[in-house]
């Protein structure tokens, strides 16, 4: 009886270890992130609220892994929803990078949803992400698609990858092909290289055609960055009429490491129109034909444990735009949060 026991026990065990070296996974995670935000217009809140609101910055959970399936490759996976803990929405689970793929000394292939290899392209850049100042107030193409196949090259010389994104035209609002592609060279992590730089191309997905180049260095510490995109509105069956706007996006940042605090300030200007503060300006008629905002952010963030960093920053927005009946002032909007966030 104790032998069968032992016997059985020991069984188990070498099962579970064989598994476990096929197998990386499945491994749950997830992101509480909460702010206290005061905005004078709420044109770059979650909600779109001003006065005094509380935010949730893409609060998520999530499980992903990889598993052996024959010698040089790999099933990956990752299912991934956005919680929406303090909207008064009905919708508490939104979609978020969702998706099935293989690797191989090839590369990796993936299908299903995904952010762009145009939007990943930002690398380490977008200082205030997943925030109200996200670069995405500003810039167009941050997009995150779905019904898509994307190819990611191996890392050639440990310095240049190859990137790509399709999108199936079956489920799409435009009869249009829609693509990105990007090289990357360095490490957007600085832990290879000290560097990081990355050109990408988008091709009417998010309704306009794109390019990018993008730059960051980190120098002790301080990391300097910087970002420049054109953007030119295509017409698409299916979305909205912006084939008028066209012009150039540029970000400048600096965040710089003191004992711990990571103090951080950022410069943007946009000529094109297709950020969120732009959109929710009104500024996407079929009549505007000059664009001109300008945002400064500055702010800091501490992880006081591995899993938990408070955070805060200032962002304020002014510009004008020029439509066919003259120049419209924007009102100014002065942006204060201070937030946590929480992974496990």
């Amino acid at each position: 009886m104790k032998k069968s026991l032992i016997s059985a026990s020991v069984a188990s065990v070498i099962a579970l270890t064989s598994f476990g070296a096929l197998a990386d996974g499945p491994n749950f995670y997830g992101r509480l992130d909460l702010t206290v935000t005061n905005s004078d217009t709420g044109l770059t809140t979650r909600e779109g609220k001003d006065g005094t609101v509380l935010e949730n910055n893409f609060s998520h959970l999530g499980v992903k892994g990889t598993e052996k399936i024959a010698d040089g490759i790999e099933v990956i996976y990752q299912m991934e929803f956005q919680v929406e803990n303090t909207s008064t929405n009905s919708d508490v689970f939104k979609a978020r990078n969702t998706y099935l793929g293989l690797k191989s000394a090839a590369g990796t292939i993936l299908v299903g949803r995904n952010d762009t290899v145009f939007k990943q392209s930002e690398g380490g850049i977008d200082l205030f992400g997943n925030s109200n100042a996200d670069i995405d107030r500003l810039v167009g193409a941050q997009t995150r698609s779905a019904d898509g196949i994307w190819y990611y090259s191996p890392k050639i010389a440990d310095l240049l990858t190859i990137n790509a994104t399709y999108l199936m035209e079956d489920n799409q609002a435009s009869d249009d092909s829609q693509y990105a592609a990007s090289a990357t060279l360095g490490d957007k992590k600085f832990k290879a290289q000290n560097y990081y730089i990355a050109g990408a191309y988008n091709k009417a997905i998010a309704g306009m055609d794109a390019y990018r180049a993008v730059a960051q260095v980190k120098l002790g510490d301080f990391k300097i960055g910087g970002l420049f995109q054109n953007s030119e509105g295509v017409i698409s069956s299916g979305a909205k009429k912006n084939d008028n706007l066209e012009g150039n996006t540029y970000f400048v940042n600096v965040a710089y490491n003191l004992n711990g605090v990571n103090l951080k300030a950022e410069y943007g200007k946009d000529e094109a129109g297709f950020g969120v503060y732009a959109k929710r300006s009104g500024i996407q008629t079929a009549d505007t034909t000059d664009v001109n905002i300008t945002s400064i952010t500055v702010g800091a963030d501490y992880k006081v444990a591995k899993s938990t960093m408070v955070y805060g920053h200032y962002a304020m927005y002014d510009g004008d735009y020029s439509t066919l009946e003259g120049k419209t002032d924007l009102k100014d909007d002065n942006v204060f949060t201070v937030g946590v966030r929480y992974n496990f």
